[in-house]
């Protein structure tokens, strides 16, 4: 068997990409596809944490917009990462795969409560720890959440899945002469406002010295891939 290139991994994947082609909702064909890979990355030995952002379901802001007070809103993304988190879990739990769903606000019932030394345990034990409720705050995106929890549990990367393969100069959609790049500086992301994670997300990975890898989930094996040590996507770090 290949020997991964990191031991514990931080795997943020957005609402959106859980949708599939229906944008919205979950696609639980791409679930599995996504746990199938996970799973694969438990047997190679690699320690999986993983953050889900809720956007298929709810976007706080642009969701409320104008309706609603932002802090309420964001209070219902929490909720909507939430079910995302329970419905990767019972994916994994079906592949066999050992999971438990932390989340930064308390729902006993349902998951257990964010704990930074328990989160660590299971980690250790091989179990997929997936973290719900982004950061528990307001005002704060899952990207500065995953983040947050990669720099917390000594994660060695933070693998960012993304609906794009890699940071560009211009965004690929609009621009067709727009330049991926292979490697790419925290202040360069920064002073680019290049849209890779939002710049609360950047400046903490940036102060804690996290390397961020932005790749394609389309194709799922990528994330296999990153923790091999293969070159997908962009890397972030500090220097190129």
């Amino acid at each position: 068997m290949e020997t991964p290139k990191y031991k514990r991994v931080l795997l943020k994947i957005s609402g959106e990409a859980l949708a599939g082609d229906a944008k919205r909702g979950l696609d639980f064909g791409v679930i599995g596809q996504v746990a199938d890979v996970v799973k694969l990355c438990v047997e190679a030995g690699v320690e999986v944490g993983i953050v889900i952002g809720g956007g298929n379901i709810w976007r706080g802001v642009k969701d409320g917009g104008d309706h609603m007070v932002r802090v309420r809103a964001d209070h219902m993304g929490m909720l909507a990462t939430t079910i995302n988190c329970l419905a990767v879990a019972d994916v994994l739990e079906q592949k066999g795969v050992e999971v438990r769903v932390q989340t930064a606000i308390e729902m006993r019932s349902i998951a257990e409560p964010y704990i930074r030394s328990k989160a660590d345990r299971h980690l250790e034990k091989g179990r997929v720890v997936i973290f719900g409720c982004g950061t528990g705050n307001p005002f704060f995106s899952t990207d500065t959440a995953a983040a947050l929890r990669a720099v917390e549990i000594g994660a060695d990367i933070i693998l960012l899945a993304k609906n794009v393969d890699g940071v560009y100069n211009a965004d690929p959609a609009k621009d067709p002469n727009a330049q991926r790049y292979d490697a790419i500086t925290y202040g360069e992301v920064l002073a680019q406002r290049l849209e890779v994670m939002d710049s609360t997300a950047t400046s903490l990975a940036m102060d804690n010295h996290m390397p961020v890898l932005v790749f394609a989930l389309k194709d799922t094996r990528n994330i296999y891939r990153a923790v091999m040590g293969e070159q997908v996507g962009t890397l972030v770090c500090e220097n190129k």
